[in-house]
């Protein structure tokens, strides 16, 4: 389903878009985007991750990065995870 929004940004073609949630990656092609994620499989697939604690950076890097590093993020796709092997 294509949205207001999402029409907006393909006919602006900005060189930067700013998004919650990246649900069009087709409109993102050949330009920066900063997204702002709930999902973490969203994140994964970015090119830095930044993890916001209480409003403040608490880490930066690739996945694999902030996965290796053991902190909140790690902590975060962990139990993400853990979640996705029991079934519901």
């Amino acid at each position: 389903m294509l949205t207001t929004g999402f029409l907006r940004l393909v006919l602006a073609d900005p060189p930067i878009a700013i998004l919650d949630e990246a649900t069009a990656d087709a409109a993102l092609a050949g330009r920066a985007a900063l997204i702002v994620a709930h999902r973490l499989t969203q994140a994964a697939k970015a090119d830095e991750v930044v993890v916001l604690v209480a409003g403040r950076i608490a880490e930066r890097g690739t996945h694999g990065e902030l996965v290796a590093l053991g902190g909140e993020y790690a902590r975060l796709w962990s139990a993400w995870s853990a979640a996705r092997l029991w079934p519901t």
